[in-house]
């Protein structure tokens, strides 16, 4: 393919994903994730900021969609009930994407630089949700603690849902784990 083609960030990301897992993110330059792709490593820079965001691109627009969710609510629905819907809407994202986010997950699993970007997102991700619940009237702590538990939610769907053996899709799976914790939270 030649550099002109369409979908360079895809191609982009599909390369330095398949390189990441064959010989480890470390070890991976840009210039031989470019040349996988077919492009050119200007034609990299010109979709990412460094080899990490490959990984990371996504972030933004997941955390967005998620707030926008929750935002958007019902304005009489509980903080949970909120959370659930952008719990919902996140899900919708990975409908065909369970291969491409098993392997960024062993990717990022393999590296500790990796490892706490992905917490330091998570952590991003909470303070916006409780930066909604509160503007949506939620007092704190119960904003901050809902925020969390949602993050937490759609962490342990998510990681149940990249399980090899595992071929549920995430909403499923996210619904799972908030039936489970508002169990626990009502003490059953």
């Amino acid at each position: 393919m030649g550099r002109w083609e369409p979908n360079a960030r895809e191609r982009l990301a599909e390369a330095a994903l398949g390189l990441y897992g064959e010989r480890g993110y470390e070890q991976t330059t840009v210039a031989e994730i470019a040349k996988r792709a077919g492009l050119t490593e200007r034609t990299f820079f010109r979709h990412y900021a460094d080899k990490r965001e490959v990984l990371f691109a996504g972030s933004r627009d997941l955390q967005e969609l998620f707030v926008r969710a929750v935002a958007d609510a019902p304005e009489n629905a509980a903080p949970v009930d909120a959370l659930a819907l952008g719990l919902h809407a996140v899900c919708a994202v990975f409908a065909d994407r369970r291969p491409f986010a098993r392997a960024r997950h062993a990717v990022i699993t393999a590296n500790a630089e990796l490892r706490e970007r992905e917490l330091i997102k998570l952590a991003s991700l909470s303070a916006a949700l409780a930066d909604t619940l509160r503007l949506r009237g939620v007092a704190e702590p119960a904003a901050s603690l809902a925020a969390e538990a949602g993050v937490s939610v759609f962490k342990v769907g998510f990681e149940r849902w990249i399980a090899a053996a595992e071929d549920r899709d995430l909403a499923q799976l996210v619904r799972e784990a908030l039936t489970e914790l508002r169990a626990v939270a009502a003490g059953s």
